[in-house]
């Protein structure tokens, strides 16, 4: 392959053209025996995650329209084939086969923005062995990250108990790819925007900015800087007041705010980014009141999380916004979400997994949801795919690609964010809790699980 220009390392690699490329090669050699051991018969695999990770009562699915439209233009392009070749990676048939791939298979899927529970299947995919199998990699990258982002989201937009959360990540999340991402997966969980410009741009996500405290440093005296931001900008002025003592800051950002009235435009708020951010903001509000200035907001930000926001506002904290950074882009609390994709079915029947610890459901499943007289979520069961419906429950996985092709339009992110929202005033109110919450029962059909030991038999059987 060509070597990267000094653009291709600082921007990255990963595009339309050669995203088809981004998986294990132990991914293509398997799929390479299998095509010459003629083994490409019709397979089934699930995407799930085995369980909850610490410190999470439920998850929130994102990653699809991405999954999708991957699976739907992903090419094996000449420059990878040539590269494969020349290192003797691949046989030269199955060179040959990746050249004409097109992926015909089937997938159902829970939607983006999705509350779900383990090992509930989040992605059911069906076609070629070989087909299905090669997509594993780029599919598991895409899911564990962006549930994860909205999964930690979520907790946060809980946690702030229906004041304002900015993705503030930027800086701090891994990478360009990720601070993308993070943005994204926020504004589904229900933040009300991000400091992310490009992502505002390219997701049409509010976008949002106060000032750094070096802008203030590079003035003689606080004051002036706050007034020359109030002329410069006097449509979106949120004035950091923390630079040198936030209670001197707080009367500086009174007098500006009265220069601002007298000039018929108004001071939006003021952010608090060091110290005791729950005892100062008390101190402002009260400051801020009694100058009549109500209508100005307070923002909160540094180093916050669900904990550290939860706590803020037990405490009486005076706050209408939380600018959340570090720990929302990279979830120091779980970094992880550990999804895998199992083969679950083939042209043999049902096939399950017996590793210790890591055993798997045969067979193609479905998801059904279940809601108590109040509309709480009370249980969800998990059932075979031809199984008939019961009675009152909502099929959670939904027929989104059919032979390579996709079933109807892709959600907005505003219908993403409005299924999420929803869901999360779905959960009861156990589930909601930060710490010492409850857990949501996600039970097994019996006929699920008559297949079950069926395909552990069997399993079994194959060991010898």
């Amino acid at each position: 392959m060509t070597r990267p220009s000094a653009l291709d390392s600082v921007f990255g690699w990963v595009n339309a053209d050669n995203m088809a490329w981004l998986t294990d090669l132990y991914e293509l050699t398997m799929a390479d025996s299998m095509f010459r051991q003629g083994r490409n018969d019709w397979a089934t695999y699930d995407l799930f995650v085995r369980r909850l990770p610490h410190g999470r009562a439920f998850l929130v699915s994102a990653g699809l329209s991405q999954a999708l439209l991957y699976l739907r233009d992903m090419r094996f392009g000449e420059e990878g084939l040539a590269f494969l070749g020349q290192h003797r990676c691949l046989t030269p048939g199955f060179i040959d086969y990746l050249r004409h791939f097109r992926f015909s298979g089937d997938v159902w899927a829970m939607p983006e923005g999705e509350v779900y529970f383990p090992p509930e299947p989040l992605l059911r995919i069906a076609g070629p062995r070989i087909e299905v199998q090669v997509v594993e990699s780029f599919l598991l990258n895409t899911f564990n990250a962006q549930s994860m982002w909205t999964s930690k989201a979520a907790r946060i937009t809980l946690a702030a108990q229906g004041r304002s959360v900015i993705d503030m990540s930027l800086r701090r999340d891994h990478g360009m790819d990720a601070a993308m991402k993070v943005a994204r997966a926020s504004y589904i969980a229900g933040a009300a925007g991000t400091s992310n410009v490009l992502a505002g741009i390219t997701y049409d996500i509010p976008s949002y900015g106060t000032m750094a405290h070096a802008y203030i440093m590079s003035f003689d005296t606080e004051l002036a800087a706050f007034r020359a931001f109030a002329e410069d900008c006097p449509t979106n002025v949120v004035l950091l007041i923390d630079t040198y003592d936030t209670l001197r800051g707080a009367e500086h950002a009174i007098i500006v705010a009265k220069e601002m009235a007298e000039r018929g435009e108004q001071l939006r708020g003021v952010r608090i980014d060091s110290g005791d951010v729950g005892e100062l903001s008390k101190v402002v509000r009260a400051r801020l009141d009694a100058a009549g200035l109500t209508d100005v907001m307070i923002l909160l930000s540094g180093d916050l999380d669900e904990y550290s926001i939860q706590r803020l506002l037990a405490e009486g904290a005076e706050v209408d916004s939380f600018g959340v950074g570090t720990n929302l882009g990279t979830s120091p609390d779980d970094p992880s979400l550990g999804a895998v994709y199992k083969l679950v079915e083939d042209g043999a029947g049902p096939r399950a997994k017996l590793s210790t610890g890591k055993a798997t459901l045969p067979g193609s499943k479905q998801v059904w949801r279940f809601h108590d007289p109040e509309g709480y979520m009370s249980h969800d069961l998990l059932a075979l795919a031809d199984e008939t419906p019961p009675a009152n429950g909502e099929p959670l996985l939904q027929h989104v690609m059919h032979a390579g092709e996709l079933v109807g339009d892709l959600p907005t992110l505003a219908q993403m964010r409005e299924r999420c929202l929803t869901r999360l005033n779905e959960l009861p109110p156990e589930l909601r809790k930060m710490e010492g919450y409850g857990s949501h029962s996600v039970y097994i059909s019996p006929a699920l699980e008559a297949l079950k030991e069926r395909a552990y038999a069997l399993a079994v059987r194959a060991e010898g």
